[in-house]
């Protein structure tokens, strides 16, 4: 599923799809396509909405992997479910459904055995937080239609929630984005609806007394909703590099915790942070705790700290940046100063 607008990451999102922002160098969407492609899964249909050319485009290249892939454009946004439900002809056994904006590793070959075992029309995956009420809370049964416990991590699911106060949450284990489903449940969605998998469908399929599975998932797991969050999910991904679930995309890792893309080489002062394809960093330039997306360019004694710049962003002599989130080719003047701003892609 990649057809949200990601309003949350303006202005990042002003001239791509929430799927194709980068983080270490690579479009989110594909992590949860490395994800379905290491279970053996070699057929791949993304649904897009908002800018799908774009994804259109990459999603060409992953034919390289072996797989056969391709979009299928939304003419109005129809929701997660009904984005999906206009594939419901082609859809007529079990199929995964996972969320292409977010950085996700799972299991999926033991959640399809998990939906098999437990004769479940939906399995869906769960990840643990330490503050549910930012999230869709699930609680499971030990057995379909049993009791609640709320300290379960794998079961039978007998209730949602939605961003829950702290007295309300039930459990601490939320929706992770990545559903095995059979034909008949997606059936039940509206023909020409907009529709919901999480606040509509599931419910009704609970509501039906359906058997519905849960599994939380070790590993990797980032909502990248929002800009800082990429900053966050760059941190744990270069922490964690040498026992990801996934392969990490080419590149060299500094001893300050920072990543370079292949062939970035710089006497800059870089700590924490992430350096994309085709940026230049001139030395004298400090950059601490931010994502550089491709084609920046930095010039000398700038300073940047705890900011996402977009691609093609070109930073004068002497500018500083701090806290800042800024589209794709915006022109900072030398010795300017942004701080704590959002700047448009049009600024």
């Amino acid at each position: 599923m990649a057809g949200g607008q990601g309003s949350r990451l303006r202005p990042l999102t002003l001239t791509r799809p929430k799927p194709m922002v980068e983080v270490l160098g690579r479009p989110v969407i594909d992590f949860v396509k490395d994800a379905m492609v290491d279970a053996g899964v070699n057929n791949l249909v993304v649904t897009t909405g908002y800018k799908g050319e774009q994804l259109s485009a990459h999603v060409s290249n992953w034919a390289e992997d072996g797989i056969a892939a391709r979009i299928n454009q939304e003419a109005v946004p129809m929701g997660t479910a009904g984005s999906v439900r206009l594939l419901l002809d082609e859809l007529t056994e079990t199929f995964i459904v996972g969320s292409g904006d977010s950085v996700a590793s799972f299991d999926i070959q033991a959640l399809l055995k998990a939906h098999k075992a437990n004769g479940a029309k939906v399995t869906m995956a769960l990840w643990e937080v330490e503050d549910p009420t930012e999230f869709g809370i699930v609680g499971l049964s030990q057995d379909h239609q049993g009791e609640l416990d709320g300290d379960l991590r794998q079961g039978f699911i007998r209730q949602f929630k939605e961003k829950p106060t702290a007295e309300e949450a039930f459990s601490n284990v939320i929706n992770a984005g990545l559903y095995i489903i059979e034909p008949e449940v997606l059936a039940l969605v509206p023909e020409g609806e907009k529709f919901d998998f999480s606040k509509q469908l599931f419910p009704m399929v609970l509501e039906m007394g359906w058997p519905m599975y849960a599994k939380t998932i070790d590993g990797v797991w980032f909502d990248v909703g929002h800009p800082f969050e990429l900053i966050r999910a760059q941190h744990a991904l270069i922490e964690g590099k040498d026992t990801l679930p996934f392969p990490v995309p080419e590149g060299r890792f500094s001893s300050a915790g920072s990543y370079f893309a292949p062939g970035i080489d710089s006497n800059a002062n870089i700590a924490g942070s992430v350096i994309s394809n085709r940026v230049a960093v001139d030395e004298g330039a400090k950059i601490e705790d931010s994502l550089l997306m491709s084609g920046c360019e930095v010039g000398s004694n700038v300073i940047i700290q705890h900011s996402v710049l977009g691609r093609h962003v070109k930073v004068g002599e002497g500018a500083v940046i701090r806290h800042a989130v800024i589209g794709d080719d915006v022109v900072i003047e030398p010795n300017g100063s942004v701080i704590e701003a959002r700047i448009p892609s049009n600024a």
